[in-house]
């Protein structure tokens, strides 16, 4: 886990966070409140999709009528989100996946794996940030410990 933690705020821009993830070379960065609580999380993810293609949902015509894939649906509005959006609190994920600093090493795997997700901030009592963990940390561990 690394603990000296950089936040950004929801208000900053997204040329902002980009230069500080580039600088600090983050691939995620959680994203606080005045007061330190966790709001959201900006991954790396969220700035590439601008650059990349757009995926226009599947359309599939049965019985006379026309139909989206749910999922797709979901994807497509989440990529135009964050395409027209301007400052971090309208790209980040606003409900990341999230550890407890009690939590065990089994626990974070779990959700790391079952989100499919590479970081995950660790908050304390109340909700504040006091920690994020990527996988290569999760890797680092098992190394050690096998």
């Amino acid at each position: 886990m690394t603990s000296d933690v950089a936040t950004l705020r929801p208000e900053q821009t997204i040329t902002e966070a980009a230069d500080l993830m580039a600088a600090g070379r983050y691939g995620a960065m959680p994203v606080v409140d005045a007061d330190g609580h966790l709001v959201g999380l900006l991954r790396d993810e969220d700035l590439i999709v601008s650059e990349a293609r757009l995926h226009v949902p599947t359309t599939i015509s049965f019985l006379g009528g026309q139909f989206t894939l749910p999922r797709q649906l979901k994807r497509f509005e989440e990529e135009i989100r964050k395409i027209v959006g301007s400052t971090v609190g309208e790209v980040m994920d606003p409900e990341p996946a999230t550890i407890g600093v009690g939590d065990t090493v089994e626990d974070l795997a779990t959700r790391m794996h079952d989100g499919e997700v590479t970081h995950i901030p660790v908050v304390g009592p109340g909700g504040k940030v006091v920690g994020i963990v990527a996988r290569g940390d999760l890797v680092r561990l098992i190394a050690r410990t096998t």
